[in-house]
C-alpha cells in the first residue's frame, strides 16, 4: 500500500474543501483558492476534519496516483492556509535585481538586462543591501507555480562550480571545483 497515500490530511481551521461530482477538488482558505482534478477513479473522503485519499484497485498505476494526489492536495491545503516562500540569492560582482510590480529586472552580467513578467499569483520583492548579495523573495499560495517561477529565474544564470557565481536558492550549497593548477616545471 502507498505509504504516503494512506496518511490522513488534517484540515486546519479556516480552510474549506469541496469535491465536485466530476472529481475536482477545490480548496479555499485565507490566502486564496486552488483546484485539482483527480483522474483514474481516485476518490476523496472527508470526515471529522480529516481528509482521506482512496484508490479503487491495487494496480501499480493506481498506487502511484494515490500518493501523488495525496501530496498535491496536502500542498494545496498548506498553500491556502500558510503560503509558500522562496528566497533566491544573486552571487556575483555587479549582479542586481529590481522590480516594479510584477515585472522583475535582472542584471546578470550579460550585455542587456533581463525582464521577466511574473504571474499575478506570485508576489515578488527584491532586497539590495550594501555589502550583501541581492535577494529575490517570491511568495505564493500555489507550490507548483512558485517552484516553476523560481526555476525559470534560476535558469537565467545557474551557479557555476568554480567561483560560485549565479542565482542560487538561499541556503543552497554549491559544490566547488578546483581551477587549473600552475604548470609543473
Amino acid at each position: 500500500m502507498s505509504r504516503i497515500g494512506k496518511l490522513p490530511i488534517t484540515i486546519p481551521a479556516g480552510v474549506t474543501i469541496d469535491v465536485s461530482d466530476n472529481n475536482i477538488v477545490t480548496v479555499k482558505g485565507p490566502k486564496g483558492e486552488l483546484k485539482q482534478e483527480l483522474k483514474d477513479n481516485i476518490t476523496v473522503k472527508i470526515d471529522d476534519g480529516t481528509l482521506h485519499v482512496e484508490r479503487p484497485t491495487e494496480q501499480k498505476k493506481h498506487k502511484a496516483l494515490h500518493g501523488l494526489y495525496r501530496s498535491l492536495i496536502s500542498n494545496m491545503i498548506v498553500g491556502v492556509s500558510d503560503g509558500y516562500k522562496i528566497v533566491q540569492e544573486l552571487v556575483g560582482v555587479g549582479y542586481k535585481a529590481s522590480n516594479q510590480g510584477q515585472l522583475l529586472e535582472l542584471g546578470l552580467g550579460y550585455s542587456h538586462n533581463i525582464f521577466i513578467e511574473l504571474p499575478k499569483e506570485v508576489k515578488v520583492e527584491t532586497v539590495t543591501e550594501r555589502g550583501k548579495n541581492p535577494l529575490i523573495i517570491l511568495e505564493s499560495h500555489d507550490k507548483q507555480l512558485i517552484g516553476q517561477v523560481a526555476a525559470k529565474i534560476r535558469s537565467m544564470r545557474k551557479p557555476e562550480p568554480y567561483k560560485g557565481k549565479g542565482i542560487k536558492f538561499q541556503g543552497e550549497v554549491i559544490r566547488r571545483k578546483a581551477g587549473k593548477s600552475a604548470a609543473a616545471k
